[in-house]
């Protein structure tokens, strides 16, 4: 859990940094950073969504985990976890643009920071083998997005360690467990359904198209278990000549 904890922190100061970053920077500075994070959002979607091996899984997944999103309502009720946290941390003094920008910024960086290969696999390995390396590297990578994320959207994505915290930490005491059941193929479809979440975000920065991305997010658990069905599938299938 050290690579864990140290990652949290990462994020959790380059907030810091972000939001003062925020209090300096001027209107016409402010677009450039939306520009520029959403812009840098789009590559990190795209280079994750092109590693998928099946594009059908792919889109199997985005699909389905979409009308089930919706049906559940998950971005409402995260949205809704994050202006409660804004509340308390605020005392109830915030008002109702600020516990959006914190909700979605909580939501947001929480996604950026916990949808890629990197998180599943370094929290994996740091758990099985010690290895902590992976995870190190994706800590110094979060903490520099935390400082333009939360020049953005302000202290909910300093919020976000409490996600990485029981996201990682998941992974990293049951990795033993969960990497044999997922398999590679299953940890490759897992993040290329983060990189079409991340290029949501990407497009909703640069103000291209608003989608409510959480309701998208059932599709990271759907895309691993159709990893896993595939070859069963393929082997049906040819049992009957296709």
């Amino acid at each position: 859990m050290i690579a864990t904890y140290f990652n949290a922190f990462t994020v959790i100061l380059g907030s810091l940094l972000g939001l003062l970053l925020k209090n300096k920077l001027k209107a016409s500075y402010q677009e450039v950073v939306f520009t520029a994070s959403g812009l840098i959002s789009l590559v990190i979607g795209i280079s994750m969504t092109m590693q998928t091996g099946s594009y059908l899984i792919l889109l199997f997944s985005v699909v389905l985990g979409g009308f089930l999103g919706y049906f559940l309502h998950i971005e409402e009720r995260i949205m809704g976890i994050g202006s409660w946290l804004e509340r308390k941390l605020s005392r109830g003094k915030g008002n109702e643009q600020s516990a959006r920008n914190f909700a979605l910024g909580f939501l947001n960086a929480s996604l950026l920071f916990c949808s890629g290969a990197m998180t599943v696999v370094g929290s994996i390995q740091a758990g099985t083998t010690g290895d902590y390396q992976l995870i190190l590297v994706k800590s110094i990578m979060d903490g520099c997005m935390a400082i333009i994320f939360s020049s953005i959207y302000g202290p909910g994505v300093m919020a976000s360690a409490l996600f990485i915290l029981v996201y990682q930490g998941f992974f990293t005491l049951a990795g033993g467990a969960i990497a044999p059941v997922l398999g590679d193929s299953g940890i490759t479809e897992l993040a290329a359904v983060g990189g079409v979440l991340i290029l949501m975000i990407g497009l909703s920065l640069l103000d291209l198209r608003k989608s409510k991305t959480g309701n998208f997010l059932p599709a990271m658990i759907i895309a691993p278990l159709l990893a896993m069905a595939a070859p069963t599938v393929r082997n049906v299938l040819s049992g009957f000549g296709f």
